[in-house]
């Protein structure tokens, strides 16, 4: 047996990304049959809210050696959630990444997991269509370049959904969808993704009630308003209403906040990476109201260059943090940039939850740069209406000579 020109040694090892979902439960049964080698699972558990227990018996039962599972969910949060709330990184105007922001974090797991089983081979269960099997091979490619990638979808003879179905119910293996309910799903603190089945035709509305796992419906959603109260320092949510908690902590209860409310739903048709559209429904509700009351706190703390340039760089960090280069030089280029910004982004923000709705109720910073004496419509010391006639004529003047040139 040969991958990559190299043929195999006797019992060589591998680490499977796994999840216990289907494309990894199919997986650890097909590498068996088809390479002589060690299968250690690696579950990095960034807050799929699965039963570990059930998930480490699946792997062994079904050919792993071992496994390991790894909670990372503080570190999931801190050091790669919050950078994106930060950097305001949305894709195209929607998609806040939930899934792209923890795959980096998965694959510098694998590799440390790798390193220390001595294991040369890393697979991963990504379709040959999807974002992923980029962003995995991306970020491993990033940390250690000499790991090869074994990437069954792109192997095996396995084409759809259905077929890893029925390949799993012969290898008498449970997996936690049917045809019926086909869709694919992706769950961590940050969102949980909804794709295929009737999603695929956009002329199709998203099925709510049979789709949402975190959030509940609009027409569920509580009757009456929530107010909550974040406080930020230096970019970084540390308090909801007064009380300190720990990344992790914040994001669990505003996603229990949020859904309760119905925030953070986003039914998107997104250009992915690899060239073809797709449809997707994802659930973000507590990631979407730190994004909000980031982006107003921003607002009252930074002047306009700095906010609007500001803006411009999310898009550019949105679009290296979805294609997978979140390792990327010019992703830490920009972090670097986005941390100085960060130093006046301190201060407390309210804000009213209803129906899928995120308004503010009052926000303040030690660092605000909102003047109400200077803002208002009354005089004040720094401001003299009659300064504006001055530049009303030098700032129209080039709009003055251009008509001047057309009409002569």
């Amino acid at each position: 047996m040969e991958i990559m020109g190299r043929r195999l040694k006797m019992k060589e090892k591998v680490v499977l990304a796994y999840s216990g979902g289907l494309d990894t439960s199919i997986v650890i049964p097909w590498l068996k049959e088809n390479y002589n080698m060690e299968i250690i699972a690696a579950c990095i558990n960034v807050g799929q809210d699965d039963d570990m227990d059930k998930v480490r018996e699946k792997a062994i039962e079904s050919g792993a050696s071992k496994i390991y599972i790894e909670d990372v969910k503080e570190e999931f949060v801190k050091d790669y959630v919050f950078k994106a709330i930060k950097a305001n990184a949305v894709y195209e105007d929607k998609y806040l990444m939930g899934t792209a922001v923890a795959r980096p974090l998965i694959a510098k797991k694998l590799v440390e997991i790798a390193h220390k089983e001595g294991a040369k081979y890393i697979c991963h269960g990504c379709t040959g269509k999807g974002n992923d099997q980029v962003r995995f091979e991306a970020g491993i490619a990033s940390i250690d370049s000499s790991i090869q990638i074994i990437a069954p979808w792109r192997i095996w003879d396995i084409s759809s959904r259905e077929d890893a179905i029925d390949y799993a119910n012969q290898k008498g293996i449970s997996v936690p969808v049917t045809k019926e309910k086909i869709y694919s799903r992706d769950m961590n603190l940050m969102h949980i993704s909804h794709e295929g089945g009737h999603l695929e035709d956009p002329k199709n509305e998203h099925k709510a009630e049979e789709l949402y796992l975190m959030t509940k419906t609009l027409e569920q959603a509580k009757d009456e308003p929530t107010y909550i109260e974040l406080h930020f320092e230096k970019g970084v949510p540390t308090k909801l209403d007064g009380k300190a908690m720990s990344p992790a902590e914040l994001l669990g209860e505003l996603n229990r906040i949020g859904g309760e409310n119905g925030v953070g739903i986003v039914d998107i048709l997104e250009n992915r990476l690899v060239g073809m559209k797709s449809r997707g429904v994802y659930e973000s509700p507590g990631a979407t109201i730190l994004m909000e009351a980031h982006k107003d706190l921003e607002k009252l703390t930074l002047d306009k260059m700095t906010y609007h340039f500001k803006q411009t760089v999310a898009i550019k960090y949105g679009e290296l943090v979805y294609d997978g280069l979140w390792f990327s030089q010019l992703k830490e280029a920009l972090d670097a940039f986005i941390d100085s910004t960060q130093e006046t982004v301190t201060g407390w923000i309210k804000l009213k939850l209803y129906k899928g709705n995120i308004m503010i109720a009052g926000m303040d910073s030690p660092n605000a740069l909102y003047d109400e004496q200077i803002s208002s419509f009354g005089a004040s010391d720094l401001y003299d209406h009659k300064d504006a006639d001055g530049f009303i004529k030098l700032f129209t003047l080039p709009l003055k000579i251009r008509s001047m040139a057309k009409n002569k």
